[in-house]
């Protein structure tokens, strides 16, 4: 376990990183607004993920404010010390401490912001900041811009121009550090663990929400500080619902369970979606679907190296799963008509990954802004492979057998000098280990 001296030389280590891609700029970053749950109960607070990349600071109301290469470089502001709301709420380290700890050049009540803030911006060439996250914030924003720009007289000088933080942040934590990685191992594997048990756990008549309950409490216990994104526990025809929230239907006998979710450990999160029959036994049919969105996420993975476009691994996964269709009888006629006229996303409406982190949709850019060309895969990236095929309920022009099987299958993936290492392979997604490991705890003597 490093020592906080460690941490915090990781933290002044990112910023000097940074400080070389803002040469005479200032970057302001804030922490998210707490919202309201209900009545006077907020929803748990979480760092906002760049302000802890660059800090370590976790409280609510903090603002960076850090301008490379000036004096006072690194300047937070932070909630005052306050015995009688910290016997409410719980501690807070106050400026003199969070100066101290944090290794900032100076630290001031957050109050203090919107005072000092135009003086700190005097003589920078740009602000990175980013708007529409914090209204409260962005309001004093505009202000301290407006005053800026009247105390520079008739100058001629206009506003000080704004670049989005976010853009900026995302660069800078595209690849990730030895510590990052370090760190998602350990969430991978708390993660994979969590399914795992999760499979044995399940049976039908259960519900979704009892299983999402009981994969909280497996990452939990693991040492995970919460959940890296709502969780997806979807029986049947839910999984055909990309984003399915509500989790609170009966799993019923001969249907598929698609769980997409994951635990964050400092700060970093894992990504893992799989499917599997709620009875332990797939069906022809389902067995059909699963072992060909699962033969394609495997030939996609080998296929990923440095110096990929990474569009590529998308253009192959819709190609392969196109191919997957047809086979199937979901569509008919010349592929190529169909991948023109986009009649595949009907069951395939998603990418085939997406960057991982500190969020579950990590921060980077895919595309070159200026050629809109595909980025290069690049040693150190991580991202997910997440191929899946979703036939509706409802879909009269499907084969019955086919109708409510939603599969995706869904590994982090972290890119390395040579080829890659998938983060998440002791997850099981091989149908006779499926097969064995589902509804285990409740069916120990079965052949």
């Amino acid at each position: 376990m490093r020592s906080p001296a460690e941490n915090m030389r990781i933290f002044a280590d990112r910023r000097q990183k940074l400080a070389g891609m803002i040469p005479g700029s200032a970057l302001v970053i804030t922490a998210p607004a707490e919202t309201v749950r209900n009545g006077s109960v907020h929803h748990n607070f979480r760092q906002d993920s760049s302000l802890y990349y660059l800090t370590g600071y976790e409280e609510p109301g903090t603002i960076l404010v850090y301008r490379p290469g000036m004096t006072p470089e690194t300047v937070m502001f932070v909630r005052k010390k306050d015995l009688e709301r910290e016997t409410w709420d719980g501690f807070r380290f106050g400026p003199e401490e969070a100066q101290k700890q944090f290794r900032m050049d100076k630290a001031l009540p957050v109050e203090e912001f919107s005072k000092e803030i135009i003086s700190l911006l005097k003589g920078v060439d740009k602000l990175y900041y980013r708007f529409y996250k914090n209204p409260e914030m962005d309001t004093l924003m505009q202000e301290a811009l407006l005053s800026l720009k009247a105390s520079q007289g008739r100058t001629g000088f206009g506003l000080l121009p704004v670049y989005d933080a976010d853009e900026l942040m995302g660069e800078l934590r595209v690849i990730k550090t030895e510590a990052e990685i370090s760190n998602l191992r350990r969430a991978c594997d708390l993660t994979a663990d969590a399914h795992i048990e999760t499979m044995k756990y399940i049976k039908p008549g259960m519900s979704e929400r009892e299983i999402h309950g009981f994969f909280i409490y497996q990452i939990m216990k693991r040492g995970a500080a919460r959940e890296g994104y709502g969780g997806i526990f979807a029986g049947g025809a839910n999984a055909c619902t990309l984003h399915y929230v509500f989790n609170d239907e009966p799993l019923k006998d001969k249907e598929l369970l698609l769980v997409d979710a994951a635990g964050e450990f400092n700060y970093i999160t894992s990504d893992i979606t799989r499917t599997y029959p709620i009875n332990g036994k797939f069906t022809d049919a389902q067995a059909q679907v699963y072992q060909g969105v699962l033969k394609i996420q495997k030939t996609i993975i080998e296929s990923v190296k440095p110096g990929l476009p990474f569009q590529e691994l998308h253009d192959m996964g819709t190609n392969m799963l196109t191919d997957l269709m047809l086979e199937l009888g979901l569509l008919s006629g010349r592929k190529d008509d169909i991948l023109k006229s986009n009649q595949h996303k009907k069951y395939y409406p998603h990418g085939i990954g997406h960057f991982l982190g500190m969020d579950v949709h990590d921060s980077g850019l895919y595309f070159n802004k200026k050629t809109g060309e595909s980025r290069k895969i690049e040693a150190g990236m991580v991202f997910t492979i997440e191929p899946g095929l979703y036939i509706p309920a409802n879909d009269s022009s499907a084969a019955a057998e086919y109708r409510g099987v939603g599969v995706r299958i869904e590994d982090n993936i972290f890119v390395t000098t040579n080829g890659y290492e998938v983060l998440t392979s002791n997850c099981l997604k091989e149908i006779p280990d499926l097969e064995r490991t589902v509804g285990y705890n409740y069916n120990k003597l079965a052949p």
